[in-house]
């Protein structure tokens, strides 16, 4: 961060007076001039913690995929059909046991050993050739895709929350002032998407601590810049990327289940969490963790201001900001390389 502020001071002191600007958006109350252009306060802070708590599911997807594809360079198109796989298994888990947390037990435990068979059984046979891996895992993706649709068929489904996450939270923030008395009256936001919220920060500072502060994630790093350095050392490269694949297909699996508890689960929905992680990947920067929490944000923002505030462009606001990026910044916004 200091490195940024140094190279960047015109940037940093944009980005302090837009936080600031929204800080006062959120916390203060607001003006009848100001309500008259944005209309409720309600409605732009729904949107706000929308966007916040969507980017939060964005980026457990994509942070599985930025492992997979940003630092390991396996072009895995199959990624949203773990999403859906691990959605459908947590499901299958609650309705089996009563018990919301072994869904995400069974969720990241299977669609991880699907991730180390992937791994061994095709990407191992294909480093380095990402027309053959991206072709296959298309195929695969196809072929996982219509399983599930014969086995759980084209209705949706919801995951249940347990009693103590049911039911909307306070929060300190104010919505409006009564008019008789002057009393604010605060935001209440379901309970559960803020404590998936808080558990995606939790996971995504872990991911960055262990890459970055462990020798675990020195090793990893060291396999994917050169893997034949590390194996002349001793160390069982073959093994770090199984396990890292392994890891994050679990996360996506993770993913499904959050998606399926305040979403839903329905046929295409892989696809759409395949290109929400192909975009947030490519707006934070490859490889990077702090980028992909980043884009998920902005990803997560963008749709959910755009269907409130333009409803007819929304899905035009996600690609515009992609292709703004590859424009002015191809690496990405918080890229390792």
């Amino acid at each position: 961060m200091s490195r940024f502020i140094e190279r960047h001071p015109a940037w940093t002191f944009v980005f302090f007076v837009l936080a600031i600007l929204l800080l006062l958006l959120v916390f203060a109350v607001w003006p009848p001039g100001l309500v008259a252009v944005m209309g409720k306060k309600k409605i732009f802070l729904n949107a706000l913690l929308n966007g916040i708590t969507l980017g939060a599911l964005y980026f457990l997807v994509a942070s599985g995929f930025t492992l997979i594809f940003g630092l390991m360079r396996n072009v895995n198109l199959a990624h949203g059909s773990l999403y859906l796989l691990g959605g459908y298994v947590g499901y299958a888990a609650v309705e089996l046991t009563g018990v919301w947390f072994l869904g995400f037990v069974a969720a990241f435990i299977i669609v991880a050993i699907i991730g180390v068979v992937l791994q061994v059984v095709v990407f191992r046979r294909m480093e380095g050739e990402d027309l053959r891996q991206t072709l296959v895992t298309i195929g695969i993706s196809i072929v996982l895709a219509d399983l599930m649709l014969w086995y759980w068929g084209g209705d949706f489904y919801q995951i249940l929350t347990p009693d103590w996450l049911s039911g909307p939270v306070v929060t300190p923030i104010i919505s409006v002032l009564k008019r008789s008395t002057g009393d604010p009256i605060y935001i209440k936001y379901p309970t559960v998407r803020l404590v998936i919220l808080a558990a995606s920060i939790v996971i995504g500072v872990g991911m960055w601590l262990l890459l970055n502060k462990t020798r675990i994630g020195m090793l990893i790093r060291a396999g994917v810049d050169d893997r034949d350095m590390l194996a002349a050392n001793g160390v069982n490269v073959q093994l770090i990327f199984v396990v890292v694949f392994a890891f994050g297909a679990g996360l996506a699996g993770v993913a499904g289940v959050v998606g399926g508890t305040f979403q839903s689960l329905a046929p295409g929905e892989d696809i759409r969490y395949l290109l929400a992680s192909l975009v947030v990947v490519i707006v934070g920067g490859m490889g990077s963790i702090p980028g992909a929490a980043l884009g998920a944000v902005i990803i997560g923002l963008a749709e959910q201001f755009g269907s409130v505030y333009m409803p007819t462009y929304s899905v035009v606001g996600t690609f515009l900001i992609m292709v703004l990026v590859l424009a002015f910044r191809p690496q990405g916004l918080l890229s390792m390389r």
